[in-house]
């Protein structure tokens, strides 16, 4: 005899289940943690960035010569008789603030050269949570990596300087707190390139503005009144930032508290400014 299996009464076989993962914003960390490691970019330019930080400081510590500085002719390192130990080992933040900021910038306006920014924004529709995860990845970064680079410059520097007037150690007042602090500006700079990519999202068109704000604008105070330039020129975004890491509080100028409170206020400023066009507008 022939069994006859009525197939009609077979349950269809039950559908895969998938996983759905929430959007939060250690998971948004992590991917922009991946997404900085994996860009060649970013190792070029941190390496260049600390390599220009120990190089310059080097060198200058290395030429300096106090009788030149007598005779008013400034070494490479921009000597005058108000140089220390701690400002010729930072000769090189100028050129490491540079490569910082373009580092920030290409991490957040590269992504809208690419057209990847679609696809950011897809995953995560809230779209703030990009813009803060990128600055808490490259700040910490940036701050560890140009710290160890300023204590390099300081150490490798060193050696030139001794029997000078000048020399330093680890030990003095204020050198530790100078070194960390401009490890502290230049990841501030570098959160700061992130915010202009992201409020500009053309990659050149934030590197010229970074470029204006940092290096031309306190140029251009110059042409104002005295009073006004004394007034409003500690201020300026650079001029604070130098603030921060320099050993000894000149005249006119801020005090590092001061400095890094004015500093952060501009980088907070230019966040603000990258997270409302950020929600108002379409990528």
């Amino acid at each position: 005899m022939m069994t006859v299996t009525d197939l009609s009464t077979t349950p269809a076989p039950a559908p895969p289940r998938t996983t759905v993962h929430k959007v939060t914003g250690p998971r948004v960390l992590r991917s922009e943690w991946a997404k900085f490691w994996s860009l060649r970019s970013s190792w070029i330019t941190l390496g260049v960035a600390v390599f220009l930080l120990i190089l310059f400081g080097t060198i200058a510590s290395h030429t300096y010569s106090p009788d030149a500085v007598a005779g008013g002719r400034p070494g490479p390192g921009g000597d005058s008789g108000d140089s220390d130990a701690v400002s010729l080992a930072l000769t090189g933040v100028t050129f490491a603030s540079l490569a910082m900021g373009v580092l920030g910038v290409l991490l957040s306006a590269g992504e809208y050269t690419t057209g990847m920014i679609r696809s950011t924004l897809t995953a995560v529709p809230r779209r703030l949570p990009v813009l803060w995860a990128k600055a808490a990845v490259i700040g910490p970064v940036a701050l560890v990596l140009t710290a160890v680079g300023a204590l390099a410059a300081f150490e490798f520097g060193a050696p030139g300087l001794d029997g000078t007037d000048i020399a330093l150690s680890l030990g003095d007042d204020g050198v530790l707190r100078s070194l960390a602090g401009a490890g502290l500006y230049l990841a501030l700079v570098a959160v700061f390139g992130v915010a202009l990519g992201m409020l500009i999202r053309s990659s050149a068109g934030a590197i010229a503005a970074l470029v204006g704000i940092l290096l031309i604008l306190p140029g251009l105070a110059s042409l104002l009144p005295d009073s006004w330039n004394d007034t409003l020129s500690p201020y300026f975004p650079s001029n604070a930032g130098q603030a921060v890491y320099a050993l000894h509080q000149s005249s006119g100028s801020l005090s590092p508290g001061a400095g890094l409170a004015v500093f952060a206020g501009w980088v907070a400023l230019a966040l603000v400014g990258a997270a409302g066009r950020l929600i108002s507008t379409d990528a």
